[in-house]
């Protein structure tokens, strides 16, 4: 896909999509100045993801900054798959980066993978050696961990630091060529190992690793470094603004070294690999900017720690709808408008900060109110017999999809003698308050008229099985009665014509704010919920249960509830509760 890049007039006052407001942030500003400046015909970011897990909510911020951005400045943004690491990264994961992306409402300018410039990054390495800033050094992994010093120490040089460029050379070559054992060699930038900067003490540019990769095969038994590739990747693309996070910024005196010392738009010649196979050119010097990732309590983000939930059957995988992974959010039944609007609120900035878990639950909120049809459902059955009801009526009753859309149209809900109700919604012995049903009380059964209940009958052990009522027939839709004030208005469904339906009720998947706050000795699987998912067997109005998968509803009074993308059919439907009317969490004393 390919976009044609914007002027700087109509770049310098992007806003929104709908054109309502001009964002503005620090790394805007830096983006319209460049293009005022003229230092730029257009930008050009990328999203760089390592394809060695799934992305988690953390990476729909770097997502919709770097995809967004290009789109309001009439850029392009490309996704660049960062597979240095083999030995880690999978296909799986590749393909779900891709599905990730473009459920979130973007699409790349370019696919590339760090892997597309494996000879530029050799030709490049070959140029430091011969230039005497990269050498080759031997030091076992440990010992380099010894001779890198502390933040108050400075290092010591490698005992094969001052090797000739010959020799480096022809080390280099024998590497290339597969000669030696993995961690046997290492080729080092020549920096300086006194430097306060520890990513400046002459970091590691290539290891070896005979590992076979998944686009490249055996051809190479050397791989480049994070540090190295990145910066070259985003210099061979033309990058012109390399947004990250604030974890990166000592790592940008490095990144720019790399740059400058290859200097890729000085010699050209290291871009031939790219020519002789047709590939697109358009080499730069990048900017690396860098802003605060998005934290949000309750959770962890962390791959290794996300990969431990799933290899541990903590969670029921990747897409588990408790997981922070996009695909878990998913198919808990966030939006992506939520996560854009996520992002949109908590802003760009260089400022850490935790956000609130009721943050990202009031966005889908916000979405959901505004789209989501409404429709019944009832999660914990009990029966309600209406007795002085003819016992074969039935009737459809016309209900709006959503009392603030009109354009929504209205559907018809099956009424009969036989009804369910929630159980909550009677007590036998009402607390202080209660507006709901009771023995000799009256509600509102909402859109059908007001009963009352007359005999709660029991089965042997106790429990209460159904309730008889009476219907007050001057209470019905469209009658004199049907204004007269009652205190509670409960929801209901057509016991003959409702749906079984399985109803999963899901929730944080951690009690506390910081469950990555090891300091009591505990680590976050000690604080997983254990009323994080809990498995009803409800009944849905026919409507319901006719919803595509994927598709969003409000169960009137229940919550925001979603067809699940795996498991429902109309014959038997499954939803996910993606978030309750309201937060919950607010009086719990841990929120």
């Amino acid at each position: 896909m390919s976009h044609a890049p914007a002027s700087h007039p109509a770049a310098a006052n992007a806003g929104d999509a709908d054109g309502a407001r001009v964002k503005q942030d620090f790394i805007r500003q830096i983006v319209r100045d460049d293009l005022a400046a003229g230092r730029h015909a257009a930008i050009r970011t990328r999203f760089p993801p390592e394809p060695n897990g799934y992305l988690h909510i953390g990476h729909a911020k770097a997502i919709c900054l770097d995809f967004g951005l290009a789109a309001e400045f009439g850029g392009r943004c490309n996704l660049r798959l960062d597979d240095t690491n083999p030995a880690r990264e999978d296909p799986e994961f590749v393909a779900a980066i891709q599905d990730d992306v473009r459920w979130l409402g973007f699409d790349w300018a370019e696919l590339r993978h760090a892997s597309d410039y494996f000879d530029v990054f050799h030709l490049a390495a070959r140029k430091l050696i011969a230039q005497g800033d990269a050498f080759v050094c031997d030091l076992s992994a440990d010992d380099v961990r010894a001779y890198r010093g502390s933040l108050t120490e400075p290092g010591r040089d490698s005992p094969f630091r001052g090797r000739g460029v010959d020799e480096n050379l022809d080390l280099f070559t024998r590497m290339r060529a597969g000669e030696f054992p993995d961690g046997a060699r290492t080729l080092r930038a020549k920096i300086d190992m006194a430097s306060g900067n520890i990513n400046l003490r002459d970091p590691a540019l290539y290891r070896i690793k005979h590992v076979s990769h998944q686009n490249t095969g055996d051809a190479w038994p050397i791989y480049p470094m994070y540090d190295f590739a990145h910066a070259l990747g985003d210099a061979i693309e033309g990058i012109t603004h390399s947004l990250c996070t604030l974890e990166f910024e000592d790592h940008r005196p490095l990144y720019d070294w790399c740059v400058d010392r290859v200097d890729l738009t000085g010699d050209p010649s290291l871009l031939q690999p790219l020519r002789d196979r047709g590939m697109p050119l358009q080499a730069g010097k990048p900017r690396q900017i860098e802003f605060s990732r998005l934290n949000i309590n309750y959770t962890v983000m962390s791959k290794r720690k996300l990969a431990a939930l799933v290899q541990e059957g903590l969670v029921d995988g990747w897409d588990d709808p408790r997981m922070y992974t996009l695909q878990g959010l998913r198919r808990r039944g966030y939006t992506p408008a939520s996560l854009r609007l996520l992002v949109d609120r908590v802003g760009v900035s260089k400022q850490n900060s935790v956000i609130d878990f009721s943050v990202l639950e009031g966005c889908l909120r916000d979405d959901l109110d505004a789209t989501a049809p409404r429709r019944m459902a009832v999660v914990d059955p009990l029966k309600v017999v209406l007795t002085n009801v003819d016992p074969d009526h039935v009737e459809a009753l016309a209900f709006p999809n959503h009392p603030k859309d009109e354009a929504l149209g209205v559907r018809e809900v099956p009424f009969s003698p036989e009804l369910w109700i929630d159980r909550e919604d009677f007590a036998e012995v009402p607390p202080k308050g209660w507006k709901r049903l009771v023995p000799g009380g009256e509600v509102r059964l909402r859109g059908a008229g007001i009963v009352r209940c007359d005999l709660v009958v029991k089965d042997a052990d106790g429990t209460i099985a159904a309730l008889h009522c009476t219907l007050d027939p001057e209470s019905r839709p469209g009658m004199d009665g049907a204004n007269r004030k009652i205190k509670g208005t409960i929801h209901w469904v057509c016991a003959r014509q409702a749906v079984a339906a399985e109803v999963r009720l899901y929730d944080r998947l951690f009690s506390v704010e910081k469950p990555d706050d090891e300091s009591t000795g505990l680590t976050y699987r000690d604080h997983l919920n254990p009323a994080s998912r809990r498995v009803m067997q409800g009944w849905v109005e026919p409507a319901a249960a006719l919803a595509a998968p994927e598709q969003s509803l409000q169960f009137e009074r229940q919550g925001y509830f979603v067809a699940d993308r795996r498991d429902h059919r109309p014959d038997a439907p499954v939803f996910n509760r993606s978030v309750t009317l309201r937060d919950t969490w607010a009086t719990r004393g841990e929120a």
